[in-house]
């Protein structure tokens, strides 16, 4: 029995609290066993690493790699370390349990996806792909095995036991190690020469999308080197159910030349990554009335709200709506890119004075300025300079009804990705007890 293990009534427990269970998948170096936290509950898939293994691979330094680097990467699209432990032969890592199994056995099962589905995957995808590169970590074997899906649909990207950082690269600024899988790997990598791991990843994001929306893969040879031709020739043909804007995209991720392939802030303002579903028409009406953001709407606050007037915007933002990221600003001129693009849109019973010093607490706690915008809203610039310049959120905040108004979120300057984030990990948690649907009425 393993020195940190404990058998007792048929139930294998690890340093006491871990509870060991079946086996869900093998790997080079030892299993993935599902188990349980007896602290907490908390389900958790444990890879169990043999020491004796890795060692006679040569493969010591990866490992401890993978787990420095899992460690610097917490992510809602990144499957999460929960904790490491370790005895005279194995090593234990307590891994974020994702039940709904690999994308790619998705694919192989149903085949390709809709453009709708294709573009939730894709976003979440670029998403933790650019916030590992924010952090100087380099994936380097982004494929549809390495990456996982939650109960909820939610895709979570998984091994890093191939990446590297950025201290990692050469005087020249690049990565030297030709290393993923031959159909994902970007040609540059196999060129021997040198290759920038941000953009590597980005040719990979690209045949991940050709495969999401094809079934099948855009360089295809039995002879591996005739399917590197093809890869430095840019030399693919994308199906014909495959709309204009995805074929645009792709094309701009799949370029051979790492130094006109698209960026992730190039490709964040595409026509095809930045599209919305369809949205129910809503409801004409009047429209909303500003509010003064020093006091509360208007003097009939006890009132029930008028349902119908508040309905036309409450159907467009249930709860905390993030689709509006990738909307297009109408007042945008055409053609022209636009720093105010997306938002985040809620509805609440909170008076407009309560969420104007919600957001006034969420400033002070995060370094931010605070400024009215206009006479119905706030302004938060961040006081340090980000990717793009300093990061600037705009809040707008209207009366739809009578004790109930809806607060109109964009990004007023800045990096949209940061924008992101600030959204999803500091401006929702911070305003979530007080948004309101009319679900929970």
């Amino acid at each position: 029995m393993e020195d940190a293990a404990a058998e007792g009534k048929g139930v294998v427990l690890l340093q006491g609290r871990y509870e060991l269970g079946r086996v869900l998948g093998h790997g080079n170096f030892g299993r993935v066993h599902a188990a349980r936290d007896v602290r907490t509950g908390r389900a958790v898939a444990m890879k169990v690493v043999s020491k004796d293994k890795v060692e006679r691979a040569g493969m010591a330094e990866q490992i401890k790699r993978e787990i420095a680097v899992m460690k610097m990467v917490s992510h809602p699209n990144i499957v999460e370390l929960h904790e490491v432990m370790a005895t005279r032969s194995k090593v234990y890592l307590a891994l974020e349990l994702v039940r709904g199994g690999e994308l790619f056995d998705r694919i192989t099962r149903h085949g390709r996806v809709g453009e709708d589905v294709a573009r939730r995957y894709f976003r979440q995808l670029v998403f933790a792909v650019d916030f590992c590169h924010g952090r100087g970590v380099y994936h380097r074997d982004l494929k549809p095995e390495n990456l996982l899906l939650d109960e909820a649909g939610n895709l979570k990207v998984a091994d890093f036991g191939l990446s590297a950082l950025a201290c990692h690269a050469r005087p020249d600024g690049l990565l030297h190690t030709a290393c993923g899988t031959p159909a994902y790997v970007a040609p540059e990598v196999l060129a021997g020469s040198g290759y920038d791991g941000a953009k590597a990843d980005l040719w990979s994001c690209g045949v991940i999308l050709y495969v999401l929306l094809a079934g099948a893969l855009p360089f295809q040879h039995e002879n591996l080197m005739c399917m590197y031709r093809k890869m430095q020739r840019g030399d693919f043909c994308c199906p014909v159910w495959m709309t204009t804007d995805a074929q645009k995209l792709i094309k701009m991720l799949l370029d051979p030349n790492p130094g006109t392939r698209i960026t992730v802030p190039g490709l964040v303002e595409t026509p095809w990554f930045r599209k919305t579903p369809p949205v129910p028409r809503p409801i004409t009406g009047p429209a909303p009335a500003p509010v003064d953001t020093l006091g509360n709407a208007g003097d009939d606050k006890d009132e029930p709200p008028e349902v119908l007037n508040a309905f036309h915007l409450i159907s467009l933002s249930e709860g905390f709506d993030l689709s509006p990221l990738f909307e297009q600003d109408p007042a945008a001129s055409p053609g022209r890119a636009t720093t105010r693009a997306g938002g985040m849109r809620f509805a609440t019973r909170e008076p407009a004075s309560g969420v104007v010093a919600r957001l006034e607490a969420l400033a002070t706690g995060g370094a931010m300025r605070v400024t009215k915008s206009g006479a119905r809203g706030v302004r938060l610039e961040c006081a340090e300079p980000g990717r793009n310049g300093r990061l600037a959120v705009a809040a707008d905040i209207f009366s739809v009804a009578p004790s109930l108004i809806v607060v109109d979120v964009k990004k007023d300057s800045g990096d949209t990705m940061e924008y992101r984030s600030f959204c999803s990990e500091e401006l929702q948690p911070a305003l979530k007890d007080i948004v309101w649907s009319p679900a929970a009425t």
